[in-house]
């Protein structure tokens, strides 16, 4: 009964916000609680929801702070020599942006923190994709996939967590890996080439002024009073809000990445006099003085987070409150900068709250454990010596449904223990369930992407519907590869 529940509940969270009959929010919270009256445990629903808030406060609380010291950062330009290399290697070519955005999102992700992937990707490419015209959902997808490939980094969090469930070497699991995460990084590319010539057709290139491939015009960054409510729809579609064209209103204050215009102008079209659109190098918020600080306690604070010197929650919060501090000394300039990103700090924490009314239930009903029994029941005995394969394969959706710390801890001991019993390896177990990354940072169950969608001013369910079929390939071919390699 639970475990049909549980099916039924995941099922119905996806269709109603896909559907966009509910919000995330609303959807989050009303679904579980009303599953959880279903299987007659409606008295504990106040017990479950508790310990899933204190299970996530700690990631809401360094998403909060990430957030503000990220978004300070880009206030005083720290990222702007990275974002001009992007743009000069975009030009006003749509392949080359959505290229552009695979390779941001996979060299920002070497932090393995999500969060921080997704605010610079879309801090720096949203301008771009604004001015001329292409779908957001493209966007968001292509930056989603190359975090999830790059997420298996021993300090991204699935590797060690399977190296402690299985008491095994993180290195032993992870290098092995690297031959067929690269194969599976390289689809990536290849997805986001394949897109970005289907935006290309779609919306042409965008001829830009004498002199704007040498310096793009730019635009402010954390001072816009716009309010995001526009959708982008993917590629293969042919069209994007009804028009051809992706089309959204000016991120709020948060974002930091005012309208560059809704529509994208013909192929061979004139720019004007607006050019290529970024961050905005006259903004006052600059601290060119500052930039090597800046740059150091960015270094500083990442070692530490790698190095697991403090909790990454202690480590954003110290970071945020330096950042402020020594940028801003001013009370009412500090006051400014937060209440920049309250917007986005506000919509991620409320959505990371929510999150744990699902996560509670799913949890504390036990239907997430009737649901792993279940799957693992029901593999067929003849498929023992191939449970590398089946670990790899069942990664796709438990990882989906299922939060990393359920499927780490919860499903995959079960998974090498059968394995064990017909002879196949701990190691091959733990690199199979490194698979399905790729699908699972597009997971409801997973904070980052709220900051991504939310920042890109993304339905929920539109970033969905494009990405998971092609987040899927992308583990499958990483299991393909780990195969033919070897590896797994």
């Amino acid at each position: 009964m639970l475990t049909f529940l549980g099916f039924a509940m995941i099922a119905t969270f996806l269709v109603l916000i896909m559907l966009k009959k509910l919000s995330p929010i609303a959807a989050l919270v009303l679904i579980p609680a009303l599953f959880c009256v279903f299987a007659g445990k409606g008295a504990h629903l106040g017990d479950y929801v508790i310990d899933g808030v204190g299970k996530l406060a700690p990631t809401a609380a360094m998403l909060m702070f990430a957030i503000v010291y990220f978004g300070v950062m880009i206030d005083v330009g720290l990222f702007d020599p990275i974002v001009k290399g992007i743009l000069r290697f975009c030009k006003a070519d749509p392949m080359r942006v959505v290229v552009g955005t695979a390779v941001l999102a996979a060299i920002v992700s070497l932090d393995g923190d999500g969060s921080t992937t997704f605010m610079i990707t879309v801090s720096a490419m949203y301008p771009l994709y604004k001015r001329l015209g292409l779908s957001l959902v493209v966007m968001t997808g292509v930056a989603a996939t190359a975090n999830g490939v790059m997420n298996t980094l021993p300090w991204g969090g699935p590797t060690a967590r399977a190296a402690t469930a299985l008491k095994l070497d993180a290195a032993d699991i992870f290098v092995p890996m690297i031959p067929a995460l690269a194969v599976g990084l390289l689809s990536v590319f290849v997805l986001a080439y394949v897109l970005g010539l289907r935006e290309r057709r779609r919306v042409g290139t965008l001829v830009l002024p004498s002199g704007a491939d040498e310096e793009p015009e730019l635009v402010t960054v954390g001072t816009g009073t716009g309010t995001g409510t526009g959708t982008g729809s993917g590629a293969g579609a042919g069209t994007a809000a009804g028009d051809g064209a992706a089309v959204a209103t000016a991120a709020g204050a948060g974002t930091g990445v005012p309208s560059a215009g809704s529509g994208a102008p013909a192929a061979g079209g004139d720019a004007g006099e607006e050019g290529l659109q970024g961050l905005d190098p006259q903004r006052a918020t600059l601290r060119p003085r500052l930039y090597w600080f800046n740059a150091g306690l960015t270094v500083a604070l990442l070692t530490a987070m790698i190095m697991e010197l403090l909790p990454i929650p202690v480590l954003f919060l110290l970071g945020a409150a330096l950042a402020l501090t020594v940028n801003f000394p001013h009370m009412p300039d500090q006051k400014a900068r937060i209440a920049a990103h309250a917007d986005n700090v506000l919509n991620v924490a409320g959505m990371v709250f929510a999150a744990a009314v699902f996560t509670g239930v799913l949890s504390g009903t036990g239907m997430v454990k009737h649901m792993a029994d279940w799957l693992v029941g029901a593999i067929p005995e003849g498929m023992g010596p191939h449970m590398a394969l089946v670990t790899g394969l069942l990664s796709l959706p438990l990882t989906y449904f299922m939060s990393n710390d359920g499927f780490y801890f919860g499903v995959l001991p079960v998974l090498a223990e059968a394995g064990a019993a017909h002879g196949v390896s701990p190691l091959e177990i733990a690199r199979a369930s490194l698979v399905g990354q790729a699908l699972h940072m597009s997971s409801p169950l997973v904070p980052a992407v709220y900051v991504l969608v939310g920042m890109a001013k993304v339905e929920f369910g539109d970033h969905t519907r494009f990405t998971v079929k092609w987040a899927a390939l992308t583990c499958l071919v990483v299991l393909a590869a780990g195969m033919v390699f070897g590896i797994i």
